[in-house]
């Protein structure tokens, strides 16, 4: 059995829980068992993760797990998947994921492997894949243990339809009392969130200010992008800390990441440098980034963009 903590916000599920059940759905084809997902607290529409591949659906709708404390998940879940039988649990590696990888492990005796970026190998050793050194290499690690546990890297993993609405059967587990109180949460709306985004305009120090931010805006308006920047531009204070994408900030796997008037230093190519795609537009011939790029351009920024931006216009408008 794979079991997949499908995760929700606000009472919705969002891409990474497609993708994670998308990518236990196929795990589940080559060991030729059934994937079953989990889904905790507020939960709109629990059915439609049939959809993506789950056999059915699990729920625990205890009030208490509308706010997340990893330690109360943690345990629903090795509950859960105990419960279950589960060989292999598959979790997004998300925020959330980061928190809940190591406990699930120690409380299943599980070996765990973080940022999985491919379907396993299940011909008699059980292996995985994920990129290390930054992005610079890929691992393979061979889990002997008899329970598994795996984070799945946003975007590795494209949600696929295969199926229909699934069954929502109740599950009874014991759900610890919190040790944490939250007193608020806040998160940026109306956007997609980087770690979703499958189109990236980021932009750097070469915009010389905030109040030429409104170009890079244009673009990503035009390509329904979402914008980011780099480490420089955030702590200058010319865009919100939640876009600053790199080694320090968030890794990103996009299928397209544009970068305007950012040299490309070690930093920050870690953290954007498993894009599909990297376009890089830079008027100085010699930078860095240039040597990771799919495309480039030499040019000024000032006049690159604004007349990228019409030609996309024109495009789609034709």
């Amino acid at each position: 059995m794979v079991l997949v903590f499908a995760e929700s916000q606000k009472g919705q599920f969002k891409k990474p829980a497609f993708e994670a059940v998308t990518y236990g759905y196929k795990t589940a084809q080559q060991m030729g068992v059934n994937c079953v997902a989990l889904a905790l607290g507020a939960a709109g529409n629990p059915a439609d993760l049939g959809k993506y591949g789950a056999s059915k659906v699990l729920h625990v709708a205890d009030a208490s797990l509308d706010t997340l404390d990893s330690q109360v998940y943690a345990s629903v879940i090795a509950d859960v998947a105990r419960q279950v039988a589960a060989t292999v649990v598959v979790i997004p590696a998300s925020t959330t994921g980061k928190s809940l990888l190591g406990r699930l492990a120690v409380r299943l005796d599980a070996g765990s492997v973080a940022g999985v970026n491919t379907l396993p190998q299940t011909d008699g050793a059980f292996r995985v894949k994920r990129a290390v050194f930054s992005g610079k290499a890929i691992a393979e690690y061979e889990v002997k243990s008899g329970i598994k546990v795996l984070s799945l890297m946003g975007n590795a993993m494209p949600p696929e339809v295969v199926g229909d609405v699934a069954s929502v059967e109740a599950v009874s587990v014991a759900v610890p009392a919190s040790k944490v109180r939250v007193k608020s949460v806040k998160r940026v709306e109306g956007i997609v969130p980087l770690p979703e985004a499958e189109l990236v305009v980021s932009a750097g120090r070469g915009l010389k200010g905030p109040e030429n931010w409104g170009m890079v805006e244009d673009l990503a308006a035009v390509l329904g992008a979402t914008t980011a920047c780099s480490r420089p531009v955030a702590d200058a204070h010319w865009r919100p800390h939640h876009e600053h994408v790199g080694q320090t900030g968030i890794a990103i796997r996009p299928n397209l990441y544009i970068a305007i008037g950012i040299s490309g230093a070690i930093q920050h190519l870690a953290g954007v440098n498993n894009s599909k795609v990297i376009v890089v537009i830079n008027k100085d011939p010699e930078a860095p980034f240039f040597k990771a790029a799919d495309y480039g351009v030499v040019g000024d920024a000032f006049e690159v963009v604004p007349q990228l931006t019409e030609a996309l216009k024109k495009y789609k408008a034709g």
